[in-house]
């Protein structure tokens, strides 16, 4: 293509530009200490430096930092780098592939990228923007081919990858299948609890203690006040109220009796771990799944999103393969 590119192009790449976020890095950078630059990649004859790793890998150190420290810090920094260095090596090569292909942007559009961003976030002012360029070491050059860059990679993804995939029925039904977990509600019940330790002088007497406390409540006696009387539960000024409990949260034999409890209903004694245990069910809520002709829709999305994912890592390692990279 010569003077302008293909029109699908073109369209692509007004749906997918947007602000560059060099404009947004410059306080970041400037907190941190001076590094000595070189070269951290050759991909073909183009050269990626560690200034440029570094700029890309800013946001992520600062959070970084937030979180982390010492030995830890430095292994995440380095995860960090490693990260946006393999990112700027697929940037170049679909950059490059973009070049091979004959495409081109025209400057009118590149021109009017900069009027909107002007408009849209330094209120049309743009003395502010480019003093702004300035105090970050960027001249409107370098600026238009950042946002050139970032505007190649995101269109030459999309024309590489089919985003009208079809997904056959039987393949959505089976991810049903397969993944229903992802359509059940989590499971809950609202739970109280009194906890009677068996002890080791009198066991028995224990037992037997836990046996009154359950005929009572059998016999109308309300089970927060035998709770904030008898359990030696953390929960016992509180009546033994758990709160909802989500499928999980409980020991096995626990479980297993708290979650079979028809609502408003009291268990037998449970004796583990050497205590004596009394659960009552106040109410159940999730463990829905949802119908699949509900979630169709949402499950042929899903897949096509990923086969489109799949596709673009097929494309972009063809592009490593048949590359000259080395990294240093």
């Amino acid at each position: 293509m010569s003077e302008t590119m293909d029109r699908s192009l073109l369209i692509m790449l007004v749906a997918a530009a947007v602000l560059s976020p060099v404009l947004l890095f410059g306080a970041d950078l400037a907190s941190e200490p001076e590094v000595i630059n070189g070269i951290a990649a050759v991909v073909n004859k183009d050269v990626i430096t560690y200034s440029e790793v570094r700029v890309l890998s800013a946001p992520k150190e600062k959070l970084l930092r937030d979180q982390y420290h010492g030995e830890e810090l430095l292994a995440k920094i380095k995860e960090a780098r490693d990260a946006a260095l393999k990112d700027l090596i697929d940037r170049q090569l679909i950059i490059q592939a973009f070049k091979k292909e004959g495409f081109q942007i025209p400057d009118h559009y590149l021109d009017q990228r900069v009027q909107d961003i002007i408009r849209d976030n330094f209120n049309g002012d743009r003395h502010t923007f480019i003093k702004t360029l300035e105090a970050q070491t960027y001249t409107l050059g370098e600026f238009k081919k950042l946002e050139t860059d970032k505007m190649i990679v995101q269109a030459m993804r999309h024309k590489n990858v089919e985003l009208n995939t079809m997904i056959s029925p039987n393949r959505i039904q089976d991810y049903y299948r397969k993944h229903i977990s992802e359509f059940t509600s989590k499971e809950q019940i609202k739970l109280r609890m009194i906890m009677i330790p068996a002890g080791t002088s009198d066991p028995a007497g224990q037992k037997a203690m836990a046996e009154e406390i359950l005929s009572k409540l059998v016999h109308g006696a309300e089970f927060e006040r035998m709770a904030q009387i008898y359990s030696e539960d953390s929960t016992r000024e509180l009546g033994g109220d758990w709160g909802w409990v989500d499928r999980g949260t409980l020991t096995a034999p626990l479980e297993k009796v708290a979650f079979n409890l028809r609502t408003g209903k009291v268990s037998n004694i449970i004796e583990h771990a050497g205590n004596y245990y009394i659960l009552k069910v106040e109410d159940k809520r999730g463990g829905v799944t949802r119908p699949f002709a509900e979630v169709r829709t949402e499950i042929e999305k899903k897949l096509i999103t990923d086969e489109a994912q799949a596709k673009q890592e097929r494309w972009l390692a063809s592009l490593r393969q048949k590359a000259y990279i080395k990294t240093y």
